[in-house]
């Protein structure tokens, strides 16, 4: 066979015409214009989510604003205290917060809700102080002392209630039935405390939004061990949470943490677990925390709610401005206007009712803490967030355009050794969590537990729409878990004092919220599985 010589390889026919020519270019132009336009109306970055798409209307709050009183129905995005991190607009995008300040949005009821995102700030609640400890202050005088802590290091198992049904003194009894706790084939909330050698579900520099307050290993604190103590109940296994695993079950789904600072720390702690398989995108704006999980088009939420009922700071009868006032029998409809965008909503209030407050029923004024001119009172604070749940729980049972799963977090126990938050309690110390019969009676937590249990039963039984509701109670499991919270590990303040003082006095600290990561995990880790129950069976 002769080969051809390269000079005359033979040529590709291609088109000689104009026409032919024309018309190359043109469907060229036409495929370039086409891909522009699906770029521009569906860009890779953003991804509209059907499900979560909602009219907001301006919420003009005439209240008055200050933090001390803790306006709930308002957020407050400036605080030093409280940096999330967000993966946030392109830089010098109508979008980004400038040099640190709030992009005011006004919206008329008709608009979308705008996609927001802040360079360094999510939404955050008000009622924080200098130390964002919500209604907690630094104790600078305290008085009584506390009981040291006991070694424990050898025994690796702590039990939350006996195999027969007793508790500690302190442990609240619940008698819900099983088919509105989590899971009718497993009680959840009676076992044990078991060491766990495989750690937490993540590391407190592995998650960039932890509140520094509960960034306890950040802070100083030098044992570890309170990380790794994983919830038994007694009758079957509580799996370790699996990220992949929610974001499958929450595929196309929203859940909102809707609270006071301690649903903040659940809220924090599950966007920790789920950081470490996918890192979102922060969506938040002034009214609402979002985080969206681009995998699955999952979002999760957290609105500031510190009694979940409505409230305001404006003058009513004999009670002045500036001064909280609940209307008790009525939800707050702040969070209340979404609540038809979400598919899974947890909700937890009651620590707010220590703070100075007046109560309002049926247009009266009934109650109050920490005011009451004629001390005459109806009700006190029990029995107000007793009202309250039921108020609230009522209004998501009967919104008949809500089909979602509520689940109601039981009272989170404080431990408070010696006295009260500003009178000397103390929790500096705790290493390991309290073997049984060690806990100390706490009757607040006792009758708070009991005033919401009641209230979720007489709630449930007003039902008349598709949603569920379950209870989470987690009340009883975590009053042992006096070692979990940050103590006087609550700042990078190198001076802060972190013992006794020689006169016994404690030194200022934190035994409400939960050291992340710690026990606070396995809320998330219940969660979890009241999810995969039903949206497993479905």
């Amino acid at each position: 066979m002769t080969s051809i010589p390269s000079k005359e390889w033979p040529k590709t026919p291609f088109p000689k015409t104009l026409v032919s020519v024309v018309c190359l270019a043109g469907g060229l132009a036409f495929f370039v214009l086409l891909a522009s336009f699906l770029l521009i109306s569906r860009p890779v970055v953003f991804h509209p989510e059907a499900s979560f798409s909602y009219s907001v209307r301006e919420f003009k709050n005439t209240s008055n604003p200050s933090l001390e009183e803790g306006n709930s129905n308002s957020a407050v995005l400036n605080d030093p205290t409280n940096s999330l991190v967000s993966v946030g607009p392109a830089p010098g995008s109508a979008e980004s917060s400038i040099n640190g300040k709030e992009n005011v949005i006004e919206e008329t009821p008709s608009q979308q809700l705008k996609e927001k995102s802040f360079s360094d700030k999510g939404s955050v609640e008000p009622g924080n102080s200098k130390d964002n400890l919500s209604f907690l202050k630094v104790i600078e005088e305290a008085g009584n002392q506390s009981s040291g802590y006991n070694d424990q290091a050898n025994d690796p198992v702590f039990s939350s209630t006996s195999t027969t049904g007793g508790s500690s003194p302190s442990a609240p009894v619940t008698n819900l039935d099983p088919a509105f706790v989590a899971d009718s084939d497993c009680d959840l909330y009676h076992g044990k405390w078991v060491y766990d050698s495989a750690g937490p579900l993540y590391k407190n520099d592995s998650c960039p939004i932890i509140t520094q307050m509960q960034n306890c290993q950040g802070n100083g604190r030098p044992d570890k061990d309170y990380e790794n103590w994983r919830w038994k109940p007694a009758e079957c296994d509580l799996p370790r949470f699996d990220p992949k695993m929610f974001l499958k079950l929450m595929k196309n789904k929203t859940l909102a943490f809707i609270g006071d600072s301690v649903a903040r720390n659940q809220f924090e702690s599950m966007l920790c677990i789920l950081w470490q398989v996918e890192e979102p995108r922060n969506k938040g704006n002034r009214r609402m925390q979002r985080y969206y999980f681009r995998s699955t088009s999952t979002m999760i939420v957290r609105i500031w709610s510190s009694w979940l009922v409505h409230q305001t700071s404006d003058p009513f009868d004999s009670a002045p401005a500036g001064v909280a006032k609940l209307y008790l029998d009525a939800p707050d409809e702040v969070f209340m206007q979404y609540i038809t965008d979400f598919d899974v909503t947890v909700l937890s209030s009651g620590h707010w009712f220590a703070k100075q407050s007046v109560y309002i029923l049926n247009s009266e004024i009934v109650g109050g803490q920490l005011w009451w001119p004629d001390k005459q009172k109806k009700i006190d604070n029990v029995e107000a967030f007793g009202i309250s749940v039921e108020t609230i729980l009522t209004a998501m049972v009967t919104q008949q355009n809500y089909t979602g799963l509520t689940i109601v977090r039981s009272f989170s126990p404080d431990h408070y050794e010696g006295g009260e938050w500003n009178t000397g309690g103390s929790c500096t110390g705790k290493v390991m969590p309290a073997r049984e019969g060690e806990m100390l009676e706490n009757p607040f937590t006792s009758i708070m537990h009991k005033k919401q249990v009641i209230a979720f039963e007489s709630a449930l039984k007003k039902k008349s729409n598709k949603s569920k509701l379950k209870m989470m109670d987690i009340t009883e499991a975590f009053s042992y878990r006096h070692d979990g919270h940050p103590g006087p590990y609550r700042s990078l303040d190198p001076n802060k004092i972190t013992a006794r003082r020689p006169d016994g006095r404690p030194p200022p600290q934190d035994c409400l919220h939960w050291c992340m990561p710690g026990p606070v995990d396995t809320w998330n880790e219940l969660v979890l599985e009241i999810i995969r129950k039903e949206f497993e069976d479905k």
